[in-house]
């Protein structure tokens, strides 16, 4: 079935609409961060770089590093960013321009974001790596998609009884990292966690600055719920969205945080570049 031109847009270069990307300039392993000045804290170790390029907060980057081909994209901040990106990535590699339809073959692309968060469990230090091994979404993206079948129900209906979760909240749904992923990043080196996925910085994170919050106690309900045994770790505005996404298109992806904060304990990093400096560099070396 052909796509139609005001669903798959494309530019007059022919490449996607928001990323400005054509197939030839993407890897089939990419690494995602928010910041677009972060892309380059991460392309600085490449062996060579040969595409580049910038359209509102989608910077990207693709080179080689020991051997391997990488693309590195910033997302920009929230899972709505996250819809374009992996929809629109997904299409570079799964979707005939030319013809605008779906190529018969699927290419499994691997996500690995590189971020930074906070965490609400005392025991977890500031300045030490946590890879996602689930998600807990608080945002609204995946409701719009049908074949949502992976999500972990059980748990989800234990957080929002647990919580007490108001109906004018978005729905919550918990997600999986791949597993062929998670066994790039060793618990030796990486705290394993569930990351909580929010919909803002401030207010849905429980962070007060003038605004009164609906639910003050949310951050010590978060902090105090277990599932057999699972705690959530962590706090941050991506993983979910990364994690549904890609589930639902058939590739895989990890989420790396770097902990700048205690939530718990007040505290922040003194040296939080140097942190997620040498998370990127664990990283590049963990994929090849």
């Amino acid at each position: 079935m052909r796509i139609p031109e005001s669903e798959l847009i494309l530019n007059e270069d022919g490449s996607i609409y928001h990323l400005h990307l054509k197939p030839e300039n993407i890897a089939d392993t990419i690494i995602t961060v928010g910041d677009p000045d972060r892309v380059e804290e991460v392309t600085q170790y490449f062996d060579t770089i040969d595409f580049s390029i910038q359209r509102r907060e989608f910077k990207t980057q693709t080179g080689n590093y020991k051997g391997k081909r990488l693309c590195v994209i910033s997302t920009g901040i929230g899972t709505d960013n996250i819809d374009i990106v992996f929809n629109e990535l997904d299409a570079l590699v799964n979707i005939d321009f030319a013809t605008r339809t779906v190529k018969e073959k699927h290419t499994q692309l691997n996500f690995i974001r590189i971020g930074t968060s906070g965490a609400i469990q005392k025991d977890i230090p500031v300045d030490s790596f946590l890879v996602s091994k689930k998600a807990m979404g608080f945002d609204n993206l995946l409701h719009f998609y049908r074949d949502t079948s992976f999500l972990d129900e059980a748990m989800t209906e234990a957080f929002k009884e647990y919580t007490q979760w108001g109906p004018k909240k978005s729905d919550p749904y918990c997600v999986l990292a791949s597993s062929q992923l998670l066994q790039l990043f060793p618990e030796s080196e990486f705290i394993q966690g569930i990351t909580a996925t929010n919909v803002g910085f401030y207010g849905p994170q429980s962070r007060t600055l003038r605004l009164p919050l609906s639910d003050e106690k949310m951050n010590e309900k978060l902090e105090s719920f277990q599932y057999h045994g699972e705690k959530i770790t962590n706090l941050e505005m991506e993983t979910s969205g990364i994690y549904g996404m890609a589930l639902l298109l058939g590739h895989n992806a990890i989420s790396l945080n770097a902990i700048l904060a205690n939530r718990t304990l007040g505290s922040f990093s003194t040296e939080p570049g140097k942190t997620v400096n040498s998370l990127i560099q664990k990283v590049l070396d963990s994929i090849i």
